[in-house]
């Protein structure tokens, strides 16, 4: 692997040496996992659980599939995925431990324990081996990655011939008026919002920021297709707030 320390990279609106993002990165989830799932519930009025729902629909999971779920810490989709197939195996993948510590205490852990694995890894360089998995998910997840084309390639390199990606991400709304009224909310109460409910103004500043750093549909459309991922589409969700990318391996 080519050294990128000395490249710079966003972090919101910041600009950081690559080296320091992951763990920049790390400090807000270390700081807001405990309140993530409510103040996920409180941003989005809920939405987000219609959203991961959605994300099930399309994917339709099957008895016996083996799921990557990266920077899936608290949880919610490995449990909706093993609910959905009926059987199979979930790795949960995050770069943050406290996350995957608020993941392991829901009830739904210890129900699924047999059917699931914990584990602290970077999307950049998963610790698996070529053709490992069925499908590859990361939900809300690859905008904090320093280098989202990386995590692509390794999606792809983990998941055996016929596997299937699937994204969820905040995106952009088409409609420039829309737009710029869902900026005015996510500026204006998402961090107040924070401050109040989690005490944490400054990680729900980085997370509002780092959405609207994050490609538009069609840009990331186009770097699935670049990791080498075929069929590949999307969906947006809520007008575009949010979208499901989904690409296959064949």
């Amino acid at each position: 692997m080519p050294e990128h320390d000395d490249k710079a990279t966003h972090f919101g609106y910041q600009t950081v040496p690559e080296s320091e993002k992951a763990g920049r990165v790390r400090g807000v989830f270390t700081s807001v996992a405990s309140r993530y799932d409510v103040m996920n519930d409180v941003m989005s009025g809920g939405i987000h659980r219609l959203w991961k729902d959605a994300m099930m629909d399309w994917l339709a999971p099957r008895p016996g599939q083996r799921l990557l779920d990266v920077a899936g810490g608290t949880g919610d989709i490995a449990f909706r995925f093993l609910k959905r197939a009926g059987s199979g195996h979930v790795t949960v993948v995050d770069l943050t431990e406290s996350m995957l510590v608020e993941g392991r205490k829901r009830a739904e852990a210890a129900q699924m324990a047999d059917s699931l694995d914990w584990l602290t890894g970077d999307a950049m360089a998963l610790p698996f081996a070529d053709s490992s998995f069925d499908v590859y998910t990361i939900s809300f997840g690859i905008r904090n990655v320093t280098r989202p084309e990386d995590a692509l390639a390794e999606a792809f390199r983990v998941l055996r011939p016929g596997g299937r990606l699937m994204v969820l991400e905040f995106s952009q709304i088409p409609n420039r008026a829309l737009q710029r009224l869902y900026d005015l909310y996510s500026f204006n109460v998402i961090p107040r919002m924070a401050q109040v409910i989690a005490q944490d103004r400054d990680s729900y500043q980085y997370l509002v920021e780092s959405i609207r750093r994050f490609p538009d549909q069609e840009t990331f459309l186009a770097m699935i297709r670049g990791a080498g991922f075929e069929n590949a589409s999307y969906r947006n969700l809520s007008l575009g707030i949010a979208a499901l990318h989904s690409g296959w391996k064949i």
